[in-house]
């Protein structure tokens, strides 16, 4: 089983690596951000719960975001492994997926990997995104750095976790995209 914990900022092509690595693999991409507008849109408990925090301007807890990836992890499936994205975030978060995967598949992550891409090109592509997806968090440049510099605080510590591992790779994000997902396929292919 190949269990793929995908990094990288935003703007930095992840969607669609993550979408060649499914392909390439056979894999479930298990998006947090996906989970929770899922839950929300179909009323669950769960998207209840998440929704109360949400509306009260709070993060919602690591554990309601938990359960929900236990659920979908329990939902039956034919892969040869998950890809997770947007989680985890923190330290606390890195080691209770971890134990989810030991205990809900008997498996393990295999490997952190993370697109590297240049600030600048990051705003650019955003912006130009921003003039087409009707995204307005996507046509401001202040609010586009301060998210891109959130995700660097945020993964900091999950990137170095990993590294001690030995299960982290940095793939460069600029390029031509069946390069970079060539890249990435190698970096799989050295831990299957």
């Amino acid at each position: 089983m190949i269990n793929i914990v995908l990094f990288g900022p935003p703007g930095s092509g992840k969607g669609t690596q993550a979408q060649h690595l499914i392909e390439k693999f056979n894999l479930k991409q298990i998006s947090t951000g996906d989970l929770f507008r899922f839950n929300m849109k179909n009323d669950t408990e769960l998207g209840k719960l998440a929704k109360s925090y949400i509306d009260k301007g709070q993060l919602v807890p690591d554990q309601v975001t938990i359960d929900m990836l236990i659920d979908e992890l329990r939902k039956p499936t034919e892969t040869n492994g998950f890809i997770f994205d947007g989680f985890p975030r923190t330290a606390v978060q890195t080691e209770a997926l971890e134990t989810i995967v030991k205990e809900e598949l008997n498996s393990e992550i295999s490997i952190c990997l993370s697109l590297i891409v240049d600030d600048a090109v990051l705003v650019e592509r955003l912006l130009k995104r921003g003039e087409t997806s009707g995204r307005t968090d996507d046509s401001n440049e202040d609010i586009i750095r301060d998210r891109i510099t959130e995700y660097y605080t945020k993964t900091a510590e999950v990137a170095e976790l990993y590294k001690k591992q030995g299960k982290y790779a940095e793939v460069i994000g600029v390029g031509d995209i069946s390069e970079i997902s060539e890249k990435l396929f190698a970096e799989v292919e050295k831990i299957k």
